[in-house]
Order: C-alpha cells, then sequence, then structure tokens
C-alpha cells in the first residue's frame, strides 16, 4: 500500500513521520493497588479508588468508597486503570487521571501507571482507551476476566511530539467539556420534570384555568382487561403481520409511551384467540425483580392498522376514555396513590408480582379529561426536550469518537 507524503508504516499503523510507535511499557510504569479496608460508615478521609470508580467511557465516577488506610501510591496525573470486571469485559483496561495529590488510594484489581518519559497523561490516557479491544481480546477467566501488567506492557500506541500531543488532549477536551455540560443540563431537565411529576401529577399545582376538585375513582369499575398470550421470545419471529408485546419490553421502555414498529411478531395461529391493542391501552408488566418496578408500565401508541398483542406476563387494560384520557395513562405509574397501592400490595421474594385483581382495587382522586390531557401536554413536551438533549448528546458523543480515531492516528493534524 502507498504511504502519502508525510507519513510512514508502522506497527501500529500509517502515523506521521514525526510521530513514533512506542509499547506502553517505555512510556509508563505499571503497579499493581493493594487490597484496602472501606470506611464509608465512618467517614474515610481519602477516597478508594475500586473497581466501581471508574465509568463506561473511562472516567472516574463523582462518588467512591472511603478509606482512613492511607499510602503514597497514587499522585496527579497518574493513570488508574481497571484490571478485572465481569465476564463481557466492557471495562477491562479502561482508566482515567488522579485529579489531585493526597486524596485517593489505589485499591486491589486496580492498575496504576506513571508516566516515566516526558508526555501529556491525557494524550496517554485517550491512546489507552480508545484500544479496549486489546484488553477485552486478552482478558483471562470465565465468570471474571483478569489483565495484568503484560498486557499493559505489550500495548503499543502512536506517540506524538509532546506539543502535538498537548493540543490533541486540549481538543477533545473541549468536546468532553461539552459531554458534560450537556449530562448537567439532561441531569436538570430529568429533575424539574421529576418535580413537575410530584405537583401536577398530585395537584399539589394546578395548571392555568383548571380548578374544582378531583374526583374519587375506582380504577377497576372503570376498566377491560384484555386477553394476552404466553409466549415465550423463543417462539417470536422477527417479521409477521401481529406484533407481540413482551413484559420485557415494558420494562425495557424508558418512555411512556411505546410504539409497535420495533416489536417482533407472533405467527397467525397463535395471536388468533388474543385480543388486538388499541392506541391508549395500558400495558402492565406483572413481575419485577424490584419492588421500584411493580407499578412499569406503557401506553401503547401509534398503532394505526398494525395488529398488535399483549403477551407474557403482561396485564393489558382498557380504561373508559371519560374516566382516563388519552396521553395521561401513560404517567399513572408515576402517581403516587396508584405506585403505592401495587407495591404494598406485591407479593414474593426475589421477584415481585402484581395481577388484574390489584390493579382493579385502586382507588385515586383523579382530575378531568381536560386537565389529564393538559398535564400530560406539559409533561410530554419535556419528555422531548429530554430526548432531544439525549440525541444531542449521543450526537456529541459519535463526533468524539470520530476525532479520536482521526487525532490520535495523526491522520488529521492540528495546526
Amino acid at each position: 500500500m502507498e504511504v502519502k507524503p508525510g507519513y510512514k508504516q508502522t506497527e501500529v499503523g500509517v502515523i506521521p513521520e514525526e510521530w513514533e510507535a512506542k509499547y506502553l511499557r517505555e512510556v509508563v510504569d505499571f503497579v499493581n493497588g493493594k487490597p484496602h479496608e472501606s470506611d464509608r460508615a465512618r467517614g474515610g478521609r481519602y477516597f478508594l479508588i475500586t473497581l466501581d470508580s471508574i465509568g463506561i467511557e473511562g472516567s472516574l465516577k463523582a462518588q467512591h468508597k472511603e478509606t482512613d488506610v492511607w499510602d503514597d501510591s497514587l499522585k496527579k496525573d497518574d493513570l488508574v486503570a481497571v484490571l478485572s470486571d465481569l465476564a463481557h469485559g466492557n471495562l477491562l483496561g479502561l482508566c482515567d487521571l488522579i485529579p489531585e495529590d493526597g486524596k485517593y488510594v489505589l485499591n486491589q484489581r486496580m492498575g496504576r501507571l506513571r508516566l516515566k518519559v516526558a508526555a501529556d497523561p491525557l494524550f496517554i490516557r485517550l491512546q489507552i482507551n480508545r484500544r479496549q479491544s486489546h484488553f477485552k481480546k486478552r482478558g483471562q477467566g470465565t465468570s471474571q476476566r483478569h489483565i495484568y501488567k503484560r498486557d499493559f506492557d505489550a500495548l503499543e500506541i502512536p506517540f506524538a511530539p509532546e506539543p502535538e500531543q498537548r493540543a490533541i488532549a486540549t481538543a477533545l477536551s473541549d468536546v468532553d467539556a461539552l459531554l458534560g455540560a450537556l449530562d448537567r443540563l439532561i441531569a436538570k431537565k430529568r429533575d424539574l420534570k421529576q418535580a413537575a411529576m410530584q405537583q401536577l401529577l398530585t395537584g399539589q399545582i394546578r395548571l392555568p384555568g383548571f380548578h374544582g376538585e378531583w374526583e374519587v375513582k375506582r380504577l377497576g369499575d372503570h376498566l377491560t382487561f384484555l386477553r394476552n398470550g404466553v409466549n415465550s421470545h423463543a417462539e417470536l419471529l422477527p417479521e409477521g403481520r401481529v406484533k407481540y408485546l413482551h413484559y420485557g419490553d415494558v420494562h425495557g421502555c424508558k418512555e411512556v409511551y411505546l410504539s409497535p414498529e420495533s416489536l417482533p411478531c407472533l405467527p397467525d395461529d397463535k395471536a388468533a384467540s388474543l385480543d388486538r391493542l388499541r392506541d391508549g391501552d395500558l400495558i402492565f408488566a406483572d413481575a419485577s425483580e424490584d419492588v421500584a418496578g411493580v407499578s412499569k408500565s406503557v401506553e401503547v401508541s401509534g398503532v394505526g392498522t398494525t395488529e398488535v398483542v399483549s403477551g407474557l406476563h403482561t396485564i393489558a387494560a382498557r380504561f373508559d376514555k371519560m374516566v382516563l384520557a388519552d396521553g395521561f395513562k401513560g404517567f399513572l405509574q408515576f402517581c403516587l396513590p396508584f405506585a403505592t397501592h401495587l407495591r404494598r400490595l406485591a407479593a414474593g421474594t426475589k421477584v415481585y408480582a402484581t395481577n388484574r385483581a390489584h390493579v382493579a382495587s385502586v382507588e385515586m382522586r383523579l382530575p378531568s379529561i381536560p386537565e389529564q390531557t393538559a398535564i400530560a401536554a406539559v409533561l410530554s413536551d419535556m419528555d422531548a426536550e429530554i430526548a432531544a438533549l439525549e440525541q444531542r448528546r449521543a450526537k456529541t458523543r459519535d463526533l468524539k469518537q470520530g476525532m479520536m480515531q482521526e487525532l490520535l492516528t495523526g491522520r488529521i493534524r492540528l495546526v
């Protein structure tokens, strides 16, 4: 393959002529962490860097365990790396920088990498984190995978002159700062939505133009339960005429509404006796691994001419539209009287179960249909704003990934 002028072929690929290919052992000294006991109950003076301290994108989390046992193993700009992870190995080798001296202690199953040559520590961190496939490939173990000093020593990275390292690190740090700002904005918007739900769904705050008392309704007097299937995922098809809503789809849905486009299909003969869902039907998961998931539900929307049925471990309810408005039913799970009632009745140890009788027995105060519609519109607008911000964050993260690939290999040079 012809190499363009100003570049050369190396073991790490084509890089600029001024760059080098270096093994990580030439750049850093590696040390294993030592066992330390957490002292969070009494409030330790130092942050203990453990396997839980590194996030999925290779960044230190805001919260760490604490310890009163000090050792001087960590200093500012040291890299700390994950040496053990579950079988998928998604965190193996990921690392971040220690931000200051005298506050951090390294625990076992973590590694410390300290620069022994002139280099920008953030540039080295970025080079390591973009090569996670190297560590996943070398991980050993079954239920838990491990990597060792030799796996870091064997990693070969493109090594730019130090001024260019700093420029690259600065450019990518600017994108990280934007991602951080978006994360904080998304968190703030979520908090605002949570507060709005607590106030609007309880009547603590009323929207302009709405007055009067809410009426107490027993839900069982105003609903019809629909026949659902009991088919497992193994019986489903990727394509077909009848869409099948499994309880996993309920738990996995991040929104209050669920559109059927992405659902798998149930063979026609197995769906023949099942009731078809319509827009506004509310589907509950009848089993949850935790109490918080007991009231989890989705409101079906965008059905159109599609045939959709409710499936295994679901409760499908069709409410009188003069009692519960379309669009509002998806927020029912966040109404405290509703969720509290179902959680109080939930039975089980490892799995918490609810049933049709539990749903039917709920008695709660409800606003008028126009007020329900107005509340749902406000909360849906807030959801849409959060979704737009999350989409923007995803695009920014993709941009960063592309920048990393180009800048850290020298394909694109900064002026």
